[in-house]
């Protein structure tokens, strides 16, 4: 999915038009919301799957914009031990109700990719640990 430049909407005082990167960063603070995110992808083309940093909020989010629609594909890390439909499922709805009532914008579709499952470091640490004590 491209990114595309939204149309503009009149008003009797002016007009109105929303980046698409608004949409974008507004779908990734969305998807990051959802228990069981662990944060966002870059995708295939990125190379590397990295968790979200504060600094670029539209990590792993493309957007297509017209001027009354909007879809959206976001790309995902999901924690470990998480029911992966159940946090797709709850990503979809929380970034078509945060869009929609942000932008006035009808989401028709929010494609869900997940990338990775990450595991937390200290969980790791103390299995490794405990798996040696048990040896």
């Amino acid at each position: 999915m491209s990114t595309v430049p939204s149309e503009s909407e009149r008003t009797d005082i002016g007009e109105i038009q929303i980046a698409p990167e608004v949409i974008e960063v507004i779908a990734g603070l969305a998807t990051v919301e959802v228990k069981g995110v662990a944060g966002m992808s870059g995708g295939f083309a990125g190379g590397i799957a990295e968790l979200l940093g504060r600094k670029n909020l539209s990590k792993g989010v493309k957007v297509e914009v017209g001027q009354r629609e909007a879809a959206v594909d976001v790309s995902v890390i999901i924690e470990y031990g998480q029911r992966l439909p159940e946090v797709a499922t709850e990503i979809q709805r929380n970034v078509k109700r945060s869009i929609e009532m942000m932008t006035g914008l009808t989401v028709i579709e929010v494609n869900v990719q997940i990338h990775d499952v990450h595991f937390k470091s200290a969980e790791r640490t103390e299995d490794i640990e405990f798996s040696q004590r048990v040896k």
